[in-house]
């Protein structure tokens, strides 16, 4: 092996997943070598099955797999991870995996777990927890935009606070009673603080939220509706430009792209439904299964079962979940967030060095 490893870099077409190996690539001391994969059509969306394999690439598309194999393969996603476990069959199983985010396989398939707060993973000897994920937006884009649209901002009353509506998606519902709620947050927003709301939705926003909002939104709120054919999106120069964040309760990568920025930021809490709250109880199990605090016997026991609830749980109904709200617990107990209806505060200036930590156990492997 050279002076360091030699490192590929395997990603796909996701923007967000992709980022947070890039944070990764950005600090490590050595250089590295990106591979672009593209799918076949019918796996753009549909999930192949989970093994070591290139059938679900196209492969005229993608950059060529071959050899030199490298030491090391840095990946995120189900799709790319089933391309790095293929390259590490041809390597005769000495290139390592360092997977970013939850493995769709097993997680003793990497030698390298790392993922943040809200998985919930069984602490096994490869798994590096993080606080907050790894992504990161560029700030040189946040100030372009917001100088861009400058203009526009500069007549609204301040403060200018961004309610950014994110989507249905398991355990949280969207419906009336949400978009009733986000009605009178922004009224809060005019009459309380004597600001104005912006609201932003997303791709993923229900057809009731959005009629709601388009009809019963208070004179003086700002709304932009997301739409594909959309020529621009205010969102980066609200990043930018904003004096405070409300972010509904799905949108992790949102709070994370808000805290990275050092703004104020409320968490907007959402419903779950009956089946949500039904669901809600396997996640808080899983949160406190895999999460002792390693304080007492009791605690360290709880740490043995853990490791154990993982070899047999062969459907993963636990040890591959997310608890989001633990997670916001977690943004809010650390100084970083508040929920939405209390004052905002600036938050915590020092955070995490999870991407340090990240680099170390990688320099590990090796």
């Amino acid at each position: 092996m050279t002076a360091h490893p030699r490192t590929w870099v395997i990603l796909s077409d996701k923007r967000g997943d992709n980022g947070q190996v890039e944070t990764i690539v950005e600090a490590l001391p050595w250089p590295v070598e990106h591979k672009y994969v593209h799918m076949k059509p019918e796996w753009v969306l549909g999930k192949p099955r989970y093994r070591p394999s290139l059938d679900h690439l196209d492969l005229a598309r993608s950059d060529p797999l071959e050899g030199p194999w490298p030491d090391l393969v840095i990946t995120v996603g189900r799709r790319p991870s089933m391309v790095a476990l293929w390259v590490r069959e041809q390597s005769g199983r000495r290139t390592k995996i360092a997977l970013v985010g939850k493995p769709s396989g097993y997680m003793l398939h990497f030698d390298l777990v790392i993922a943040s707060a809200e998985n919930q993973m069984p602490p096994l000897h490869n798994f590096l927890p993080t606080t907050l994920p790894l992504m990161r937006i560029k700030t040189e884009d946040v100030r372009e935009e917001a100088a861009a649209w400058a203009q526009r901002f500069a007549p609204l009353r301040k403060p200018l606070i961004a309610i950014l509506v994110g989507g249905q998606t398991n355990p949280f519902i969207m419906n009336r009673k949400v978009a009733d709620e986000l009605v009178a947050t922004a009224r809060w927003v005019i009459d309380e603080l004597g600001g104005t709301p912006y609201i932003t939705t997303s791709r993923r926003t229900t057809p009731q939220v959005l009629e709601v909002l388009r009809r019963e939104l208070p004179a003086g709120t700002e709304y932009f509706e997301w739409s594909a054919d959309a020529a621009e999106n205010p969102y980066r120069a609200l990043l930018g430009s904003a004096d405070g964040f409300i972010v509904t309760a799905d949108s992790v990568s949102m709070m994370v792209e808000v805290i990275y920025l050092h703004k104020p930021l409320a968490i907007f809490p959402l419903p779950g439904g009956w089946l949500g709250r039904l669901d809600q109880y396997r996640r808080s199990l899983a949160h406190w299964l895999f999460n002792p605090r390693l304080d007492s016997a009791g605690d360290r026991l709880r740490h043995r079962v853990a490791r154990g609830v993982y070899y047999i749980d062969y459907f993963k109904v636990l040890s591959a979940t997310r608890d989001f709200r633990a997670f916001h617990k977690l943004l809010v107990d650390k100084g970083l967030a508040v929920w939405a209806g209390q004052p905002f505060r600036q938050p915590a200036t020092q955070l995490p060095d999870d991407v340090g930590a990240v680099v170390r156990r990688i320099q590990g492997l090796f």
